[in-house]
C-alpha cells in the first residue's frame, strides 16, 4: 500500500485486525517504510475463508495522514481434502424380483455399460454387443436425444459395436441420461461431504461403483447416481434364495469425478434382498392315509409334510391348510406346526364306525400371505388323504342326554323323578334303583342350593354292559327346578348416616335382596312399624323406584346418636313374604358440605357426655378398689410378721395345737384290755432296720408310704407293743415324714429356715404370753 504524500513527508503504514494485531494475530504484517504486505505462515481456508484488515498511514510523529482503508483477503481454495462419507457402512434392502422401471427393464446390458461408462466420460475398456431394437425400447421424449447421442459420438451405427478406441467425450445430453438411468427400483443413498469449496471443482463430489459381491446373476446388478448417491437397481434377476445380500463399494471422488485430479475414499454398501412370496407351498406327495379309532378327539391322524423356499417363519412361508371335500360334518381340521410348517390334520368330532368306516378328504395348502404379482406358478397345493375308522367296543348310550325334567322345588323326599343308574348327585337329593333305574328324592329340593346353577341341578348316571372288557355309558339328568316364595327379603344397607338437621341431601337410600326368582322378588314394599312411635314420629319412608326407597328425617332437628330403625320390607311372591329388618342409622352434627363433623363422630359413635362421664367414674372405682387392697394385703402381712405364731383358724395344719376341752381319764366302760391286741410281727423288717438319715427340708421324692401290708396274726398281742413297733416302723420309714417337720403343701417362694418346731425360736425379745392355753 501506498500514500500519496509518501514523497513530500515521511510515512509509517501499520496493519490493524484479525490476523494481524488481533487474534490469530501474525498471519499478515507490514513494511512500515514501503507498505509491502506479506503473508508470515500457511493459510486453511477450511479454517478461516477470509480476512478483514484495515490500513494505517501516519506521519512520523504520529499524526494521521491518510483515512484507515478496509482491506479484504479471500482464501483461494485448494483441493486438499477428501470427501469424507458420514458412515462406513451403509445398509439397504430391495425386495426379490425388483426390476429397473421405464425404458431401461428390457435393455442389454452391454447398453447399460457402455451408458454408464459414457456418463462418467470414461473410456471403454472392453468390446460391447449393442441392442439393434434401442431406438424402440426408448422412451418418446428421451429416444431421440440419446440416439443421435450415442450416433455422434461412435461415429457409427448403433445397431454395430463399441469398439476399444472409440472414446465417449463430451455429453451431449448429460441430464437426460442421468434421468434415463435412474428409474430402476431404489435401495439406498450414500452420502459424502467434501471440506473443500463446493463451489468450485474441488468440493464438487461424483459417486460411482467399484465393485459387486456376488457377481450372480450379472456383475452389475446396481448402479448409482452421481450426482446424488442414489443406489438403484437396473436389471432383473434378484432372487434371495440364491443371493440374500450384496455388498457393494462404492467410491466418491471430488474435482467431479476425475479420477486423474480429485481426491477419493470409499465405504462399504451393504444390500440385503428381502424376500416376497414367489415360491408357493408344495405338498411332498399327492396322497397320504391314516387311521383312527373310532369315538377319539383331538387325536392327530397324519402329517401332511411341505416344502416352502421362502424366508421361514414369514407370512410368505407359513402354511394355511384348508379341507375343501370329504367332511361335510366337520370332524376333521388341519392345524399348521408352527415349527416345521407340517399339517396336523386332527379329528376334533368322534366319529362312528357303523356311520362312517372310511373318509376321503381333499386338501390344499396356501400361504398365509398373497402370491406376488407375476409368479406364474399356482399358489396352492392339493393332496388326497385316506382315512380309515376302527371298530372298537362302544358303551351304552342314553337315548335322551341330558334328559330334563320340571319339578317344584321342596316336593317331598321319596317322590318318583324317573328311572335312571346314579353316578353323581352332588347336593345327595336323589336315590336310584340299582335294578331299574328308578329314581327317588331323599331330600326337599332347593332352588337356593349352591348345587342348582341357574334352577337347574345336574347328576350323572351310569350304565354298563356286559361286554368284553366291560363298557359303561354316563347320562345326565337336568332337574329344573321351579322357584316357590320361600325366602324373605333382607334390607340393604344394615347402616347408614345422616345429619342431624334435615338437609335435601340427607337421606339414605335402602332396596333389599331376596335369594328368590322372579316373580318372587321385587317390587319391594317398605314401611317402618307402627311401635315404637317414636320411628314413624322421626322417619319416614319415601318410594323411588320398584326395589329401592329413600329413609329420611320427619322432623327438622333429631340429636346425634346412633338409632336402631326398624323397616318392614315385603315382596312380591305369592303368598308375599316379609322380613323386619334393623338399619343402625348414626345422627351426627354435619359441615357445610354434608359431611359428619369431628365432634358429630363421637356422638354418631353412641358416646354422648352422660356415657363418657360414667365411663370415667367406673375407672376411678375400680383404680381406688385396687388401691384398698393393695393397701390390706400390705396391713394384713405386716400383722403376719408381728405374730408368727398366732395362726388364723382357716390355716390349720398338722402341727397346731388342739383344745378338745377333757380332763382327767376315759370312762370306765371304754377301758380296753391292749394285752388282746395282735402282735405286729410283719413289722420286723420295718422295724430292725437301723435308723437312717431323714430330710426334712426337701419334698419327698416318692409320692406315697411303702407301708407293708398287716396280714391276719391268729394270735391276739399287747396294744402297747403293738403301737411301739408302729411308731419304730414309720420313724425308720424314709418316705415318710416326721411329725414335726415342714409339710409341703405347694412349692411358692424359699424354703422354711427352721427344720422342725421345736426348733423355732422366738422372735421377739420378751417373753411370750401363753396364758391364753389355759383357757
Amino acid at each position: 500500500i501506498r500514500s500519496d504524500q509518501d514523497k513530500a513527508v515521511g510515512i509509517r503504514y501499520s496493519i490493524t485486525g484479525a490476523g494481524a494485531d488481533q487474534p490469530p494475530s501474525g498471519i499478515y504484517n507490514i513494511d512500515p517504510i514501503s507498505g509491502n504486505m506479506f503473508v508470515t505462515q500457511p493459510l486453511d481456508r477450511e479454517e478461516r475463508a477470509s480476512f478483514h484488515l484495515r490500513a494505517h498511514a501516519v506521519d512520523m510523529n504520529g499524526n494521521q495522514v491518510e483515512n484507515p482503508i478496509d482491506l479484504y483477503i479471500y482464501v483461494i481454495d485448494m483441493n486438499d481434502n477428501r470427501p469424507e462419507f458420514q458412515n462406513q457402512v451403509y445398509n439397504g434392502s430391495v425386495a426379490e424380483g425388483s426390476k429397473p422401471e421405464g425404458p431401461s427393464e428390457n435393455l442389454n446390458v452391454s447398453i447399460l455399460l457402455a451408458v454408464s461408462s459414457y456418463k462418467l466420460g470414461l473410456r471403454a475398456n472392453q468390446h460391447f454387443e449393442c441392442s439393434s431394437c434401442l431406438f424402440s425400447l426408448l422412451s418418446p421424449s428421451c429416444e431421440l436425444k440419446v440416439f443421435l447421442c450415442l450416433q455422434q459420438q461412435l461415429q457409427q451405427p448403433v445397431n454395430g459395436c463399441l469398439m476399444e478406441s472409440d472414446i465417449f467425450t463430451e455429453p451431449c445430453e448429460r441430464g437426460e441420461l442421468t434421468n434415463f438411468l435412474s428409474t430402476g427400483s431404489s435401495v439406498m443413498q450414500v452420502t459424502a461431504t467434501d471440506s473443500d469449496d463446493s463451489t468450485t471443482a474441488n468440493g464438487m463430489v461424483r459417486y460411482r461403483i467399484l465393485s459387486q459381491t456376488p457377481h450372480s446373476p450379472i456383475p452389475n446388478m446396481f448402479t448409482i447416481n452421481s450426482e446424488t448417491g442414489d443406489i438403484v437397481t437396473v436389471a432383473a434377476g434378484l432372487d434371495r434364495e440364491k443371493v440374500s445380500q450384496y455388498t457393494i463399494i462404492v467410491q466418491a471422488t471430488d474435482m467431479e469425478g476425475n479420477l486423474n485430479f480429485g481426491l477419493s475414499n470409499t465405504a462399504t454398501a451393504l444390500i440385503s434382498i428381502t424376500d416376497i412370496n414367489d415360491n408357493p407351498p408344495e405338498l411332498k406327495v399327492r396322497t397320504f392315509s391314516g387311521e383312527l379309532p373310532e369315538n377319539k378327539v383331538n387325536l392327530v391322524v397324519t402329517n401332511l409334510t411341505v416344502v416352502d423356499r421362502d424366508q421361514p417363519h414369514s407370512p410368505n412361508w407359513n402354511a394355511v391348510y384348508r379341507i375343501v371335500s370329504g367332511d361335510p360334518s366337520g370332524h376333521f381340521t388341519i392345524r399348521t406346526n408352527p415349527i416345521t410348517n407340517d399339517g396336523m390334520l386332527t379329528v376334533v368330532k368322534p366319529v362312528d364306525f357303523e356311520m362312517n368306516r372310511a373318509f376321503m378328504l381333499t386338501v390344499v395348502v396356501s400361504n398365509q400371505a398373497h402370491l406376488a404379482s407375476g409368479i406364474l406358478s399356482s399358489p396352492q397345493s392339493t393332496a388326497g388323504v385316506t382315512i380309515s375308522i376302527q371298530d372298537v367296543n362302544e358303551p351304552p348310550v342314553f337315548p335322551v342326554n341330558p334328559k330334563m325334567i320340571r319339578f317344584e322345588e321342596g316336593v317331598p323326599a321319596g317322590t318318583t323323578l324317573t328311572v335312571y343308574s346314579k353316578l353323581s348327585d352332588p347336593a345327595n337329593w336323589l336315590k336310584i334303583n340299582r335294578t331299574n333305574g328308578q329314581i327317588t328324592t331323599m331330600s326337599l329340593l332347593d332352588r337356593e342350593s349352591m348345587y342348582v346353577k341357574n334352577n337347574v341341578y345336574e347328576a350323572t348316571f351310569l350304565a354298563f354292559d356286559n361286554g368284553s372288557p366291560q363298557a359303561s355309558g354316563t347320562g345326565t339328568l337336568q332337574i329344573y327346578l321351579i322357584d316357590v316364595n320361600d325366602n324373605a327379603p333382607v334390607l340393604i344397607p344394615r347402616e347408614a348416616q345422616v345429619c342431624e338437621r334435615a338437609r335435601p341431601n340427607s337421606r339414605v337410600n335402602i332396596t333389599a335382596s331376596d335369594a328368590d326368582a322372579d316373580p318372587n322378588v321385587g317390587p319391594f314394599v317398605f314401611e317402618l312399624p307402627s311401635f315404637p312411635a317414636s320411628v314413624r314420629r322421626n322417619w319416614t319412608i319415601s318410594r323411588l323406584s320398584g326395589d329401592y326407597a329413600q329413609l329420611r328425617l320427619r322432623i327438622p332437628y333429631l340429636e346425634a346418636s346412633v338409632y336402631e330403625i326398624p323397616i318392614i320390607v315385603s315382596d312380591s311372591g305369592n303368598p308375599p313374604l316379609s322380613n323386619r329388618s334393623v338399619i343402625r342409622v348414626k345422627v351426627c352434627p354435619c359441615d357445610n358440605n354434608g359431611d359428619c363433623s369431628a365432634t358429630g363422630a363421637v356422638a354418631a359413635a353412641g358416646l354422648g357426655t352422660g356415657a363418657i362421664i360414667a365411663i370415667l367414674i367406673c375407672i376411678i372405682i375400680l383404680l381406688s378398689m385396687v388401691l384398698l387392697f393393695v393397701v390390706w394385703m400390705k396391713r394384713r402381712e405386716k400383722e403376719r410378721q408381728a405374730k408368727p405364731l398366732l395362726i388364723d383358724p382357716e390355716d390349720d395344719v398338722r402341727d397346731n395345737i388342739l383344745k378338745y376341752d377333757e380332763e382327767g381319764g376315759g370312762e370306765e366302760d371304754q377301758d380296753y384290755d391292749l394285752s388282746q391286741l395282735q402282735q405286729p410281727e410283719s413289722l420286723d423288717h420295718i422295724i430292725n432296720k437301723p435308723a437312717g438319715v431323714r430330710r426334712v427340708d426337701e419334698r419327698p421324692v416318692i409320692a406315697e408310704s411303702q407301708y407293708p401290708v398287716r396280714p391276719s396274726l391268729p394270735h391276739p398281742g399287747d396294744i402297747g407293743d403293738f403301737i411301739n413297733d408302729g411308731l419304730r416302723a414309720a420313724d425308720n420309714d424314709p418316705t415318710a415324714p416326721p411329725y414335726d417337720s415342714l409339710l409341703v403343701f405347694d412349692y411358692e417362694g424359699s424354703g422354711s429356715t427352721a427344720g422342725s418346731v421345736s426348733s423355732l425360736n422366738s422372735t421377739s425379745s420378751g417373753d411370750q404370753d401363753y396364758d391364753y392355753l389355759n383357757d
